[in-house]
């Protein structure tokens, strides 16, 4: 019997953290704002109702560990729905990953 392949997001290799963060991101389709809903220390999803393609690269920019500090991260579009995309990133984040496996602390807009 043939065995179902897994979709890409049940085939991560870390953990993501829910969150409620605000990115501003360009794609091909333009430059925008909406909320980062998981991250990981290789990708993220962003909600949003936007069509964005698949397999294009983005570069994106926000607050990960303080408000007054925004990171500039790139990567690639991997998986699109009618509720936002998934994006693996180029480099994994610095920091989020501790030595005993657990996500760090991030900031979310809810504490502004």
């Amino acid at each position: 019997m043939k065995k179902k392949s897994q979709p890409d997001h049940q085939a991560r290799e870390f953990d993501r953290r829910t969150s409620f963060i605000i990115v501003e991101y360009e794609v091909q389709e333009g430059r925008f704002r909406d909320i980062l809903k998981n991250i990981g220390p290789k990708g993220l999803f962003i909600g949003t109702r936007r069509i964005i393609e698949k397999d294009q690269e983005i570069t994106l920019r926000f607050p990960l560990f303080s408000f007054d500090q925004r990171i500039e991260v790139k990567g690639r579009v991997t998986r699109t729905t009618p509720h936002g995309f998934a994006v693996a990133l180029d480099e994994p984040l610095d920091g989020l990953l501790l030595e005993d496996g657990r996500l760090s602390d991030i900031v979310h807009e809810i504490d502004r």
